[in-house]
């Protein structure tokens, strides 16, 4: 796969996030939504971060057993219960994602949202890969 990430100099400087992703490639995986659920279908961790750094590790667990990367991410959307909590805990789930999938950023959003499915559930995130 190659990635161009597309930030123009007319928006607001890219921060955690590409606000395009030119991708090419020959297969697209879909990844569904991962919370904080542990193998026992429990939501494990009582922060923001805990459960963000879960549900990111679920999300690329899935990735990699689809035969990609995390550079090969091409779109994540996040899904928050408190957005202005996601806001405050900004700097450290950023240092999350970076030890996690890298600083090649995919396009994303934030979304604030009610509720998850797991009541429990802070963060939710699912996303599209495409591979070579």
């Amino acid at each position: 796969m190659s990635t161009e990430r597309v930030n123009p100099p007319d928006l607001s400087p890219a921060t955690g996030f590409s606000h395009a992703v030119v991708a090419t490639g020959s297969r697209v995986v879909l990844l569904a939504g991962q919370t904080a659920l542990d193998a026992d279908g429990k939501v494990v961790g009582d922060t923001l971060p805990e459960q963000f750094a879960r549900a990111l590790a679920n999300l690329l667990t899935a990735l990699r057993a689809a035969g990609g990367t995390p550079a090969d991410l091409a779109r994540v959307t996040v899904y928050a219960t408190d957005v202005a909590a996601y806001r405050a805990h900004a700097p450290e789930l950023g240092r999350i994602w970076r030890e996690s999938a890298g600083r090649d950023y995919p396009a994303m959003a934030v979304v604030g949202v009610v509720r998850l499915w797991d009541e429990q559930a802070m963060v939710e995130l699912d996303g599209f890969a495409v591979l070579p």
